[in-house]
């Protein structure tokens, strides 16, 4: 692999995203479209989660059966897909240097997708105290180390996080063959739906402690407990040999970054428009490195609606080549779209009049049948009442029907919510 080489669509990642884009994209002809995965094997996050849901109503599968049906699927359209290879940084605009098990090389592109995903903040990034034993995991390296590797893990458990991430880390904690004693949240309840909550405390007996968090992580060698701070004051030791921080996920972002590439001040993602189009001509961005974090499905989705854009990038680039006038000023104009506390943060969170896609949002406290208003320059854009509560880090949808209102030279648009 050593040497320049030239695609005509390079991808950037090979979880649900990347591939359902390399598949529609090598599918409607868009020439050569590569994918480079750092993993040894493709299929994202879905490879290690054991569980059940993906897939369809009619056709549930596992995370396994579903990272498989996809990479079968975008090979089988044309796409290739080269694991083991690192995108390391930069060559150009359209253009990454990459590192693979045949040594350094470049590859050029015409489009670039960027679906790198988003990753669990570890126990060091969240910055809890004590010393560093062995049994301390996030999600992610935990199913690896269950489900990938068949690895032992402790026999007493504790979940920090208590949103639907978190229960299916205390489901593979249970595979495992060790117990849960205890989740624990410093919100003031579940961030999940009623049913799982209630399925976990009456059937595997496994006690939720709310506004609670970690204070020290105890033992030498192998952890012996943790110490734990209630919202009043009141601290209290759980014994237990592993720990599981779910949840804070943050989008894998370097690439972006380093790239120069505009980044949301809320997702911390790339900003996009509704088309998925970053601040660099050809480059675009799909997935959990928007809005970490979302389902597979909703990153597949993302990914065939992505690909539509760069087929139309592509054309574009041939027709101003045939001008003579190739460059990016052809790019739609887009501006801000941001929300207004207690709201988090909304992507796509760039708006044209032309965008389709809906938005995916979150809230940081709960919202009881909240009215969202959607307003620019003080015109009321859209409104509309939601019938069910709103949870923090449960996924807050808002339709695209009211973008071709939106007057590119307003400023910026503006989502709130109503009680």
């Amino acid at each position: 692999m050593t040497g320049v080489r030239r695609v005509d669509v390079l991808v950037v990642g090979a979880g649900p995203a990347g591939l359902a884009t390399a598949a529609r994209l090598a599918a409607a002809g868009a020439g050569r479209v590569e994918i480079v995965e750092r993993e040894t094997q493709a299929g994202g996050a879905p490879r290690h989660s054991a569980h059940g849901g993906y897939g369809t109503l009619l056709h549930p599968l596992t995370g396994p059966a579903y990272a498989r049906l996809l990479v079968t699927a975008t090979r089988q359209a044309g796409a290739t897909v080269r694991t083991g290879v690192t995108a390391l940084d930069w060559a150009g605009p359209l253009a990454l240097h990459t590192l693979g098990a045949e040594g350094p090389g470049t590859i050029t592109a015409r489009a670039v997708v960027l679906a790198t995903g988003a990753r669990e903040r570890p126990r060091a990034a969240r910055l809890v105290p004590g010393t560093r034993p062995a049994g301390v995991y996030t999600t992610g390296e935990l199913q690896q180390a269950v489900h990938l590797y068949g690895q032992r893990i402790g026999t007493r458990a504790v979940v920090v996080g208590a949103e639907d991430v978190s229960y299916a880390a205390a489901d593979t904690v249970r595979t495992a063959g060790a117990t849960v004693v205890a989740m624990l949240t410093d919100l003031p309840g579940p961030q999940t739906t009623p049913a799982r909550a209630a399925d976990s405390r009456l059937r595997h007996g496994t006690a939720l402690l709310t506004g609670t968090t970690v204070a020290e992580l105890l033992g030498h060698g192998r952890l012996s407990g943790v110490r734990v701070r209630h919202r009043d004051g009141r601290t209290a030791v759980l014994p237990c040999d592993t720990v599981v921080f779910t949840g804070d996920f943050v989008p894998d972002h370097e690439l972006a970054r380093r790239g120069g590439l505009a980044l949301d001040a809320g997702t911390r993602g790339p900003a996009v428009d509704g088309a998925l189009r970053t601040s660099r001509p050809g480059v675009f961005a799909v997935g959990s490195v928007l809005h970490a974090v979302e389902s597979a499905a909703t990153a597949a989705r993302e990914g065939a609606h992505a690909a539509g854009a760069v087929l139309d990038h592509l054309t574009g680039i041939d027709h101003l080549a045939d001008a003579g006038r190739l460059s990016g000023a052809d790019r739609a104009d887009a501006v801000p779209l941001l929300v207004d506390p207690p709201l988090r943060w909304i992507a796509p969170n760039r708006v044209t009049p032309a965008d389709r896609l809906p938005y995916v949002l979150r809230t940081a406290t709960r919202l009881t049948r909240p009215v969202l208003r959607v307003t620019q320059n003080g015109r009321v854009l859209h409104r509309e009442r939601l019938w069910t509560a709103v949870l923090p880090n449960r996924t807050l949808r808002l339709p695209a029907g009211w973008t071709h209102r939106v007057d590119p030279q307003d400023g910026p648009v503006h989502v709130s919510v109503l009680p």
